[in-house]
């Protein structure tokens, strides 16, 4: 039997592995159109993406293009469970031998810029969760709130709290829970600063001029209320949905539990949340983006000059 892990042999080169990344919104699904599907493969990096029932405020690739082109690490688990780093990056893992032991050649493409990190990278060296105080935390945030949670996580852990968003009880919980087990806080554990498994991807960027990107945000918002986004929300709703579930902290689903809270829901408002936030969360992305090294970026119209450093990558990777 063949192993599930990619790491090379001594006889085996490691792999090719394509990252393609960029904010939302800017075209990194458009882009996949133009790729051979007797060549390529995708590997989901959404944090979203990997939810079954979430198609539409996701953005998911269209039925017909998965169809086009194999994808990898979609509709993968239920939104009221968590799927975690650690998760991402075994699954991709079993993905990616898959894939190279076909002769194919796996590209990952999505938004979520700390799953290509630790992808690339691996975890961080913060102690692993424990049960009891996993425990601990969960009773603090049960009896005095979410908001007292993140609060206090901008407290004890600045850049985790700026980083992880006010409604992400995961993440919040996570790091609350390095802080209690080893006083120290889940920003200070350093990540590993070499490649895992050797490997040389090829790191791709996609980039649009703010204003074209902004208005590219707007227009998929309003598409995705087209296509049914409301639809899917009653949905979930009829499944039992709460914010609570993991899968509904992601922009585009956690502004309706917002509205719903308050009592104030309205199509219009809640789009305009979801633009404003997407806008917000492009910017953050583009910042996470940008300390990764050897990046190639690109317009996300230059589709050639990709298709080109895609072709030049591989030539050099068979030599």
């Amino acid at each position: 039997m063949k192993s599930s892990s990619i790491l090379p042999t001594t006889s085996d080169p490691t792999p090719s592995i394509i990252f393609l990344f960029g904010p939302t919104g800017v075209g990194k699904t458009d882009l996949l159109t133009n790729l051979d599907p007797s060549r390529f493969a995708v590997v989901n990096a959404d944090s979203i993406q990997v939810y079954r029932h979430l198609d539409i405020g996701s953005a998911k690739a269209t039925a017909e293009l998965q169809a086009r082109i194999e994808h990898h690490l979609i509709d993968i688990c239920d939104p009221w469970h968590q799927f975690t780093v650690a998760d991402f990056i075994e699954k991709a893992d079993l993905a990616i031998a898959s894939i190279t032991e076909r002769a194919k050649v796996p590209i990952l493409v999505g938004g979520t810029a700390f799953y290509y990190k630790h992808f690339l990278y691996g975890l961080s060296e913060a102690p692993p969760s424990d049960e009891q105080t996993r425990s601990k935390v969960k009773l603090l945030i049960e009896e005095k709130g979410r908001q007292w949670a993140h609060a206090h996580l901008c407290e004890v852990d600045p850049p985790s709290g700026e980083r992880i968003h006010p409604s992400d009880t995961y993440r919040i919980s996570r790091a609350l829970e390095v802080w209690y087990a080893s006083g120290r806080s889940l920003s200070s554990f350093d990540l590993p600063n070499t490649p895992r498994m050797g490997m040389n991807p090829l790191i791709i960027g996609l980039t649009r001029e703010q204003e074209e990107l902004h208005q590219r945000i707007e227009n998929r918002v309003s598409q995705m209320f087209a296509e049914g986004l409301e639809d899917e929300i009653r949905s979930l709703l009829a499944m039992g949905a709460t914010e609570a579930w993991p899968g509904l902290v992601g922009i585009g689903y956690r502004e309706f539990f917002t509205a719903f809270s308050t009592g104030e829901y309205s199509k219009s408002m809640v789009a305009q949340e979801i633009v404003r936030n997407s806008r917000a969360y492009a910017k953050r992305q583009m910042t996470f983006f940008k300390s990764f090294a050897e990046v190639a970026w690109y317009d996300a119209s230059q589709t050639e000059a990709v298709t080109v450093a895609i072709e030049r990558y591989l030539q050099s990777a068979e030599q």
